[in-house]
């Protein structure tokens, strides 16, 4: 109820302006906090020379966002640049083995950037994974997909094969274990897949040539088997209207996005900053509240950025690839929240939808939702931060659901529906905003450290009670407003879509 309802446009513009002011004032206190601490030594490995006729340093903290523009992004651009030539070469002259050469491709880029040992070690799980799928038994499927998936996650097996590639260079283990782990993620998939066929199995050559197509093998998304079998066996490579006007629209986008990061890190240490916890504590609440929020979306744009860069390339390549992830911005339930769609929906064909069904029964929701988190915490890699990011998130997303639940009971049922649309939405968006900074808290440890998370917490919940606290969850409610009313255009014009295909 009230997903379509409309407000005033003087509310909405009321909520405009309050968020407006509010992001302003806490983007003021954070900019402040980092021109002060330019010069600390306690800043000094975050904080590196940067645009000298500005007198900017950069913020440098996170080591993939340097490690993608520094070391390798020679690498990026070289072996994409090869895929896009070969493949339009290839798309011109031979569509219907296309896939061969993506794959003869990928086999080249692997080899030569980690060698025949890590390319033997690749394969052989490739071999087990589809021996395994020969048996048609999901159970068994599942069982050695994550027994695979442990030798590379879990101490001494992750060790042990990591020794056998010799050589040593700065990204060596970046790209072992991102390919190991993408590889077994897709070898499941296809073993899952081949499970499910009727008739006969799929051969190990389109597993190869699913697994090792370039721009998906060392980070990803996840394109599920059937979806990338289904594009990349296409022999009628045709485009939409405007396809390649919106592929350049898009690359312009993350180039802009790109130089916007850039931009952002020589004027705002939000990475930074929260390594200093002494520092922190003399912050306004509002400024913390704005850096927890920040990192946040910074971990979005990030991804949006890299799996923005691969899609592109997918694209160019005719494949509809998974799309980038939901800006947390927009993000005021859990069901929604993920930074890499393709592990989404990775986890929600095989793992979340498969036991919780229709996500409408309380213990089957449970189950689906701590087999879900399991799966996950083995893939970021058992550790105690894993383990609280895993719990609390696995908290969340089954408290929404005990919520709605005991809502939907009779006397507030009966309730809700003697409200008007517009005041049930009301309601519904206080109850967002508080679900929106637990969505926050909870993702802060994983992003940036616990005792942040921690710091965040007790100033917003306990010493900021209640001036902070109140006047932080009405902001946020105003943003849940506008998120609402933006959801509410968008079904009204994917209504008008609807009808004008029937007609």
């Amino acid at each position: 109820m009230g997903l379509k309802a409309m407000l005033p446009s003087h509310e909405l513009g009321f909520y405009a302006l309050v968020v407006t002011c509010a992001v302003v004032y806490s983007g003021s206190g954070i900019f402040e906090a980092s021109r002060d601490s330019t010069n600390r030594k306690a800043f000094r490995d975050g904080i590196r020379p940067g645009w000298h006729y500005f007198g900017r340093k950069m913020d440098v903290a996170d080591f993939e966002w340097v490690m993608w523009f520094t070391s390798f992004r020679n690498i990026i651009v070289f072996a994409l640049s090869g895929h896009v030539l070969f493949g339009k070469i290839c798309s011109m002259t031979v569509p219907q083995h296309r896939a061969v050469v993506y794959m003869l491709y990928g086999l080249s880029a692997v080899l030569a950037s980690m060698g025949l040992v890590y390319l033997m070690i690749i394969l052989s799980h490739c071999l087990v994974l589809y021996s395994v799928a020969l048996a048609k038994q999901k159970w068994l499927c599942y069982v050695a997909g994550l027994c695979c998936l442990a030798s590379f996650k879990v101490e001494p097996f992750s060790s042990w094969q990591s020794g056998f590639v010799t050589g040593a260079f700065d990204l060596q283990d970046v790209l072992f274990y991102g390919g190991s782990c993408f590889t077994i993620m897709r070898c499941m998939s296809f073993a899952l897949e081949s499970s499910e066929r009727k008739e006969g199995i799929y051969s190990i050559f389109d597993l190869l040539k699913y697994n090792f197509y370039l721009p998906f093998f060392f980070f990803g998304p996840v394109m599920t088997f059937d979806q990338f079998h289904a594009q990349v066996s296409t022999r009628e490579l045709r485009r939409k209207d405007d396809e390649m006007r919106n592929i350049r629209v898009h690359a312009l986008l993350h180039v802009g996005a790109i130089i916007a990061v850039d931009i952002f890190f020589h004027f705002f240490y939000i990475l930074t900053l929260p390594s200093n916890l002494k520092f922190m504590n003399r912050l306004s609440d509002w400024s913390l509240a704005g850096l927890a929020y920040s990192n946040l979306v910074y971990d979005w744009v990030k991804a949006s950025v890299m799996f923005g860069v691969i899609n592109t390339i997918t694209r160019l390549d005719h494949l509809d690839p998974p799309q980038p992830p939901k800006c947390i911005t927009m993000l005021y339930v859990f069901a929604e929240t993920h930074f890499d769609r393709g592990i989404n929906d990775w986890l929600c064909k095989y793992v979340y939808d498969h036991i919780g069904e229709n996500h409408d029964n309380i213990i089957k929701e449970l189950m689906a939702t701590v087999a879900t988190f399991a799966i996950t915490t083995l893939w970021l890699g058992p550790c105690e931060i894993v383990y609280i990011w895993s719990v609390l998130n696995c908290f969340g997303l089954n408290f929404e659901l005990w919520v709605q639940k005991f809502f939907q009971q009779e006397p507030f049922a009966k309730l809700e529906a003697k409200m008007s649309a517009a005041m049930s939405r009301r309601i519904r968006a206080g109850f967002g905003a508080v679900n929106f900074w637990a969505i926050v808290l909870y993702n802060i440890p994983a992003l940036n450290s616990l005792e942040f998370a921690l710091l965040v917490t007790k100033r917003l919940l306990l010493t900021g009670f209640p001036v902070s606290t109140l006047s932080i969850w009405f902001i946020t409610y105003c943003g849940v407003q506008l998120i609402k009313e933006r959801e509410r255009i968008l079904a009204i014009e994917e209504e008008k879509c609807d009808k004008a295909k029937v007609e």
